[in-house]
């Protein structure tokens, strides 16, 4: 289990954790969503003992973070974000290194090798040299380096980041399979549709807060009376967006590549009545989609509030002048 209270950690004159306070049950997957910029990878540097805090404390399996460094060590598995791999090495001896280090035994690491390969699904490359691997394989095989001691916890920063969709199931399913297995995993991650499918609970941080946070379905139930519409309309980009960001109800605008984005706070007739203003008010609709509610849509309705669209900002600050 991992106990975070009222964390806080300054960079100079930037807030990166402003008063986390959050607790991950024991053999629970956990995901961590947030933009860039959130305090995700600040906060889980910290979980592994290589950032100090200003303030607050963790525990992980009832040792303190800041009083015992090298016992909390024994107990988790650390995945970066970005890690570096020996490409002189074949993918058994670079498990078979970090195994040493560890000081496991020469036969306890060579069965264990053999059954890290194989939870991870690459069995197939134990012969392998490290720099042939794909860049899922690599993922997958730094994975398993995290195995190496048995840690309990697992703390993992994108690790399906830059995978194509298959390496990105891989990793999930080894994920699942690690949860099986009695393991707490804290995971961080950019893809909120995957993150809902392999997650007990997820938390929502944006600008060095935790904003939201508990089981999956209360968190996604969270966005229901919001939903996410494209628009599409044939007159120029910026009159809509203006437009939108003003319009009752819309929360954040946001430009999509050849659409426009919104969050909306409304029901079925609320979307109608939207739809029907904009063509009264001269915009030609050409696509008008509403999406529905899932995970994704959650994180835009609970961090509306905190952080603006670059269009809304600019009405507001039109609002301003007249």
């Amino acid at each position: 289990m991992i106990e975070i209270k009222g964390l806080t950690k300054t960079f100079g004159k930037t807030e990166a954790l402003r008063g986390v306070t959050l607790v991950v049950p024991g053999e629970q997957v956990y995901g961590l969503i947030g933009p860039n910029g959130a305090g995700k990878t600040t906060l889980l540097n910290i979980l592994a003992t290589l950032l100090p805090a200003d303030r607050g404390t963790v525990t992980i399996n009832g040792l303190e973070v800041f009083a015992a460094p090298r016992k909390v060590r024994r107990v988790i598995g650390y995945m970066p974000d970005f890690f570096g791999v020996y490409h002189g090495l074949t993918a058994r001896e670079y498990l078979e290194f970090f195994a040493a280090a560890y000081r496991l035994s020469r036969n306890q690491y060579r069965r264990l090798v053999g059954d890290l390969l194989e939870l991870v699904n690459l069995q197939d490359k134990a012969d392998s040299y490290v720099d042939n691997l794909s860049r899922g394989m690599k993922q997958r095989l730094a994975l398993a380096r995290c195995l190496v001691h048995d840690p309990q916890v697992l703390i993992l920063d994108e690790p399906a980041a830059g995978l194509d969709p298959r390496a990105r199931f891989e990793i999930k399913e080894t994920v699942r399979r690690l949860k099986q297995l009695g393991k707490t995993v804290l995971i961080s991650s950019h893809i909120l549709p995957e993150l809902a499918e392999i997650c007990d609970q997820v938390g929502i941080m944006e600008n060095g807060r935790l904003v939201a946070g508990g089981p999956v379905a209360e968190i996604t139930a969270a966005g229901r009376d919001t939903r996410v519409i494209t628009v599409e309309v044939d007159r120029p980009r910026p009159e809509l967006l203006s437009y939108l960001a003003r319009y009752p109800g819309v929360r954040r605008v946001d430009e999509v590549e050849s659409h426009v984005r919104l969050v909306f706070a409304g029901d079925r007739e609320r979307q109608g009545a939207l739809l029907k203003d904009l063509i009264k008010n001269g915009y030609p609709v050409l696509q008008f989609t509403v999406i529905r509610s899932s995970l994704e849509d959650a994180f835009l309705a609970v961090t509306g509030g905190e952080r603006q669209s670059p269009a809304a900002t600019r009405a507001k600050e039109e609002d301003k002048k007249c």
